[in-house]
């Protein structure tokens, strides 16, 4: 074959990945890289004709200004990441964890804590690394922000006198606090974990989010899990909390939604039937978008956290 013909085959080539490229490079920008301090900052600006996310965000707040008198600024500092929190002393023994998902603040973190203050927990809302008022650029999808979790803990042990600390997850969230409990270091003084939305790998979760935009180009997909592993090392496909919720031997909460259409039903599914943990527990909601389930069942979603922190006792 004539020189000229291979050039203008790797030319052509190279016309059709290019735009490629550089797509999957702004879209794992947009998703998971911080590029300004307002990114993912506390001062959230609230999605048009989205109620259900407003209605959360705004009884969240309201819930942080009833407690503000219980509240005191922390900080933790996390390898070379100085993190910063808010603590909800309310006098009890134990300590619950709220771990937010992509993009969202502590504040968002304010909605889902309730149940613990009623269980008579006290409250540790974060902002991950790369949120809020804490250090980072990357999002790492858990693969490094579980070692956080593991210093606020040891926080709230050693600091602020707490016997034992319970991990709340939220989507993303709840991948890191799995990871926390999965991992070899992991204290004793961790007592479980609740996974509210959980994935068997964010590489999955993402697929089903692109088929939902109409984007379910294979070349693109995993130009983006390159970017992903390389930038936030994150192997979003052969690893994730599918391949580590096996080695899980402390309490585990699962709360899913049958509407969630990102972790998929049959996702939950596998994650609870590969636990290997002997006290789990998978608790169905019938409505509910992917992290929207509590605001669909209040009532129901607190009280069956209230009753598998009982059973811990």
């Amino acid at each position: 074959m004539s020189i000229w013909i291979w050039i203008a085959v790797l030319v052509l080539m190279f016309g059709f990945v290019l735009p490629e490229i550089i797509l999957a490079g702004v879209i794992y920008t947009v998703l998971l890289v911080r590029t300004t301090k307002k990114k993912w900052g506390r001062e959230v600006k609230l999605p048009p004709n989205d109620d259900e996310y407003e209605g959360m965000y705004k009884e969240g707040l309201e819930w942080g200004e009833l407690y503000a008198d219980y509240k005191r600024d922390v900080e933790v500092q996390s390898g070379r990441y100085h993190l910063v929190g808010e603590y909800f002393d309310f006098g009890g023994e134990k300590a619950a964890i709220v771990i937010a998902g992509r993009m969202e603040s502590l504040k968002y973190s304010y909605y889902f804590a309730e149940p613990y203050r009623k269980a008579g927990y006290n409250v540790l809302v974060v902002d991950n690394r790369s949120h809020g008022y804490s250090d980072g650029i990357f999002c790492c999808l858990g693969y490094r922000e579980y070692a956080d979790i593991q210093c606020w803990s040891r926080l709230l042990v050693e600091e602020l006198h707490n016997k034992a600390v319970f991990l709340h997850g939220i989507c993303i969230g709840s991948s890191v606090a799995l990871f926390a409990l999965c991992d070899e270091n992991c204290p004793d003084y961790i007592e479980g974990m609740c996974a509210d939305g959980m994935f068997v790998n964010f590489g999955e979760s993402f697929k089903n989010h692109m088929k939902e935009d109409n984007r379910p180009k294979l070349i693109f997909t995993w130009l983006v899990f390159l970017y992903m592993r390389i930038f936030s090392h994150a192997d979003v496909v052969h690893d994730g909390p599918i391949k580590r919720v096996d080695r899980l031997k402390k309490p585990i909460l699962f709360i899913h939604s049958r509407e969630d259409t990102y972790s998929t039903p049959d996702q939950a599914e596998k994650l609870f039937e590969k636990c290997g943990s002997p006290h789990k527990k998978l608790v169905w909601f019938d409505k509910g978008r992917h992290s929207r389930v509590r605001v669909n069942a209040p009532e129901k979603y607190d009280r069956t956290i209230y009753e598998f922190l009982n059973e811990l006792k």
